[in-house]
């Protein structure tokens, strides 16, 4: 079963949250769905991957809205042996002084092109364990700090053990964000010297070594996207792991030979961080090469972590998933290959304006539908329609464009407009739960001027729905806390431009009214839309609709550009090959 996948060396890419498919919940969000990506572009391109994350069995949660418009939580349980393949290998991880069994899942992306990329779901619920520790990897994110180092331990320490169960040769050790720092921990106990191997106060670890192996990509200057757990809990957790944090804790003769050895204390302190065990700062420590994911969130991160190295490679989206099928289509008879080589879209310029706008015309009629099976609301196809759907949390502003409500339906009565809303807060984010509230009311506010929809259960098939049949993309967050964001790149490979705060990927994909629109806050928002965006959107030049020539331009600039493809083909030459 695994032949064709242990043949030839690979990079194991780490990710808490992989978005596999729709049916699938095993992603929270923006991290989830780019590594899902990622690992459908390696396939594509057939460059040699192995993707590693936790099985999820009770996935993230299903979003119901109740008649006051709060969210709602229900389970997202999902069945493995219905998508995926139980693989016959078995390791174990000490998590406080006991084994914890761990056993594999493969679930496997094929590639329209022909690609394969297996992907690796570690799962702890075995007849082997105790009741506690069969639910580790059950809910994403899920939990207390201790469950979450219990999963940080599986991912990190279990997933490098099961690569080598499984007989995989890795070639590098990709870290999507800091959750899978422990794999370094892993790795330096792996490549520990002997005691005679080692001068008068050389740490007994060959750091280089591991430095050499491991890429570590950080997705977010926002504070709490880092984990940190305290060490009071590390030592009660890890407490098989590490040694000197208590003189009763001593390495016996030759464990720092054995890869399961215990780790000395002061050098895990020295490598993430003095005063609680800090992931990312871990996984800097351990990585010699370290990019941000776009060119904006490179220099932020820069300055966060002096010292380090931060190199940019901008994220991208994945080009069949996140083109509708309407704009698949399209590009099939005018552009052959673009799934391939998506920087052959530049051509969309030579296709019929007839043909791009019937394209978006099924796409938002579709749209249209499913809002109209969700919330009873029928929207008009002649209407501007404005998307915003994203994860609720205060950074990400929700709310900037019902800043002035009074404002907005003076904006509507000369130019109609509806919105269209998605998105889900943390169970435990309840200021982002608040701000689901308000936008309900302010839904309510508009009624009979705009309308306004908040759309449920926010997944992979609800996204396509929501980029391909808007007309107009929004974003608003607080700079410089959008790291990337790929939302507007899946909307524009079904030509969507985007009204954006200038800030991650849009710093890079802006060019002011050719693929979009740059605002600062709720002032110019208003005066793009009254005075630039929807004039532009209801104007005709010679009978025919003039807004066809920017949705060609945000296709041949930057659904042309920023893809995973292209991302790919750089992590591939840049990190990897290194």
């Amino acid at each position: 079963m695994l032949d064709e996948f242990v043949s030839l060396p690979r990079v194991a890419y780490f990710s808490m949250e992989v978005a596999l498919r729709n049916e699938i919940p095993t992603y929270a969000g923006g991290l989830g769905v780019l590594a899902g990506d990622t690992l459908r572009s390696a396939a594509d391109l057939q460059l040699p991957l192995v993707g590693v994350t936790l099985v999820s069995r009770a996935g993230y949660f299903r979003q119901g809205i109740d008649a006051a418009g709060r969210q709602v939580e229900r389970p997202a349980t999902w069945d493995p042996a219905r998508w995926a393949q139980p693989l016959d290998a078995k390791v174990a991880v000490r998590i406080e002084d006991r084994p914890v069994w761990v056993s594999v899942w493969l679930y496997v992306i094929e590639s329209h092109l022909g690609g394969r990329t297996p992907v690796l779901m570690l799962d702890t619920n075995l007849p082997e364990n105790r009741v506690e520790d069969r639910d580790i990897t059950h809910y994403l994110y899920g939990g207390d700090d201790a469950y979450r180092l219990k999963q940080e331990m599986v991912l990190g320490f279990g997933g490098v053990r099961i690569l080598r169960a499984l007989a995989f040769e890795i070639s590098a050790y990709h870290m999507n964000e800091g959750h899978s720092a422990l794999l370094g921990v892993e790795l330096l106990r792996r490549f520990a010297y002997l005691a005679d191997d080692l001068r008068p106060g050389d740490p007994p670890y060959d750091l280089p070594r591991v430095r050499d192996l491991c890429r570590f990509t950080t997705h977010t200057p926002v504070e709490a996207g880092h984990d940190r757990f305290s060490y009071d809990l590390v030592k009660q957790l890890l407490a098989s792991s590490v040694y000197g944090y208590d003189d009763r804790k001593v390495p016996k003769p030759g464990e720092l030979g054995t890869e399961h050895g215990p780790i000395d204390f002061s050098v895990l302190t020295a490598l993430a961080g003095p005063d609680a065990l800090n992931m990312t700062q871990l996984a800097l420590a351990c990585s010699d090469f370290v990019n941000g994911v776009a060119k904006r969130h490179a220099e932020v991160s820069a300055r966060m972590y002096p010292g380090h190295q931060v190199r940019a490679i901008t994220n991208g989206v994945h080009p069949y998933t996140w083109c509708v099928a309407s704009f698949r289509a399209v590009y099939d008879r005018h552009v052959p290959g673009w799934h391939h080589e998506p920087e052959l879209l530049v051509r969309v310029h030579g296709v019929a304006d007839s043909e791009i706008l019937e394209a978006h015309a099924e796409a938002k009629q579709a749209l249209i539908s499913r809002v109209k099976a969700l919330t009873d609301v029928t929207l008009d196809p002649a209407v501007a329609t404005f998307g915003f759907a994203r994860r609720m949390t205060a950074y990400k502003r929700p709310e900037m464009l019902f800043t002035d409500i009074g404002r907005l339906k003076s904006i509507a009565r000369r130019h109609p407009l509806q919105i269209v809303l998605a998105g889900k807060a943390h169970p435990h984010d309840q200021e982002g739960k608040q701000l689901i509230e308000r936008l309900h009311e302010h839904a309510r506010d508009l009624a009979g001027a705009i309308p306004v929809v908040f759309l449920p259960d926010y997944d992979l098939e609800l996204a396509l729905l929501m980029v391909s049949g808007t007309d107009v993309w929004l974003n608003t967050p607080l700079p410089p806390l959008e790291a990337s964001g790929t939302s507007g790149m899946k909307a524009a490979f079904n030509g969507v431009p985007s009204l954006s705060v200038c800030d991650g990927w849009w710093v890079e994909g802006c060019i002011e009214g050719v693929t979009g629109w740059a605002v600062e806050d709720a002032g110019s928002l208003y005066g793009k839309l009254e005075g630039v965006v929807l004039p532009q959107f209801y104007a005709t030049e010679d009978g025919r609709h003039a807004w066809v020539r920017i949705m060609k331009a945000v296709i041949a600039i930057n659904a042309a550009y920023f893809n995973s493809h292209r991302m790919m083909r750089r992590y591939a030459t840049e990190a990897y090959l290194r």
